[in-house]
This record gives C-alpha cells, structure tokens and sequence, in this order.
C-alpha cells in the first residue's frame, strides 16, 4: 500500500464538484438584477428554478425569457420562484429586459444574477469548456428545504420546454405529497393516464402485503412490483 508523501498532503484540494440530485443547494451570495441576494436562503420554504443562458441580447435566450415569463403565474401557483443567470453584467441584463419588454410587450419580472466573473457559472458546472467559454442552458430545481431535486442541460442551439419543466415540478411535488412515483409522460401516459405508480415492495413480507393491499383498496396491479392507483 502505497504512503502519501509531503506533496500529496500539501497538495491544493480538487475544486469543489457540482452538486448532485439529493443533495443540499450550495450557499452563494449572487448579485442581481433585483439587488443581492443569497441562495437557496433567500428562498426557503419553497421552491426555486434557477436557469442560465448562454448571453443577453441572443435569440434563443430571449425566446426563453419570453416563455418563463409567461408561464411565470404557473410557476408561482406551485409556490415556485424563478431567476435567471448568465456571465453578463447587471447592466446588460437590464437593457435586455427593457428590449424584450419593448418587442414582445412581455415585463421579465424574476431576478437575473450577474456572473460576470463566472464564480456561480463555475460552481454549479454551468461552463462546458467543450461548448464555450459561455454558459450551457442549465436548469437546477431546488425544493423548500434547500434540497437540488433536478437538473438539466441544454446545449446553445436548443431552446428550452418550459412546460416539460413546470410538468417535472408537478411530478415532484406530486410524488412528495403522495409518496409514490409518475409513469413516463405523466399525466398523459398513454396507458395509465394520470395514476400514480406505487412504489415497488423491498422484501417478500412487504410484496405479500402490496397484493392484499391491491384487493382492498382497489389499485390496478399488473403485479407485486407493478401497481397504479389515482390521484
């Protein structure tokens, strides 16, 4: 078994990883278009998307500011706080919505930060060296107890669905809720429509128990590990 010598123990520690799914949202101090603040404190007790765009005054970042902001009362109906990101300057955000406002007669309401010296972009893995020095179009989905739930990546060219991803919230919240899982394509799956899957017993005691279960409360079970009920 090989010893760490003086420069392995010296050695500067790896740069930290980007956060994954379950595990706590990093603390950042962000500055905004809304003034400073602090994430995901700031927004404790509900849930929070933070997207970043690869640059103000682009087409495609603009087409989504458009569609987050006019899907923005959907996001609030499920207690659900939007902000903007990407490595320009305040200033440049600001002239920007003031443009989309002007074009689209569409008023960006949400906070965008200012990344200009890249801190957040780096710290969440929003830069792809591959795909440029900008931001990729990364979505992180934090829940109110500051926890990352989801995340999701764009390339430039791609638009984002911004209802795939008020649907993904309502699935979350839904399975929260519920404690139990959504099929693909929820709540329009093509053979369950919008039942719930139970999830799937861990040992035979508890298999058992599901198809007893199944009887009594009527769930549709094609078998033990394979069972939907409505909502």
């Amino acid at each position: 078994m090989q010893t760490p010598t003086e420069a392995d123990r010296t050695a500067e520690p790896p740069t930290r990883r980007t956060p994954l799914l379950g595990e706590p949202f990093p603390t950042l101090s962000v500055e905004t278009t809304q003034g400073p603040k602090t994430i995901p404190d700031d927004y404790a007790g509900q849930w929070f998307v933070l997207f970043s765009h690869p640059g103000d005054f682009t087409p495609v970042c603009t087409t989504e500011f458009v569609a987050f902001e006019r899907r923005r009362e959907a996001f609030e109906e499920l207690d659900v706080a939007l902000m903007g990101l990407s490595v320009d300057r305040v200033h440049s955000h600001i002239k920007w919505v003031e443009w989309i406002e002007a074009e689209f007669d569409v008023d960006v309401s949400f906070p965008i930060i200012a990344d200009e010296a890249a801190r957040v972009a780096d710290r969440l893995g929003m830069i792809h060296p591959e795909m440029g020095t900008s931001t990729v179009r990364s979505v992180f989905v934090v829940d109110p107890g500051g926890t990352l739930r989801l995340t999701l990546y764009y390339p430039m060219e791609v638009g984002r669905n911004v209802d795939e991803i008020l649907r993904a919230i309502r699935a979350l919240q839904t399975a929260d809720e519920e404690t139990v899982a959504t099929p693909a394509n929820w709540p329009d799956n093509e053979d369950h429509d919008d039942r719930l899957l139970l999830r799937p017993p861990s040992d035979e005691a508890g298999a058992e128990a599901r198809r007893s279960e199944a009887e009594e409360e009527g769930y549709d079970c094609r078998d033990w590990w394979f069972c939907t009920r409505d909502r």
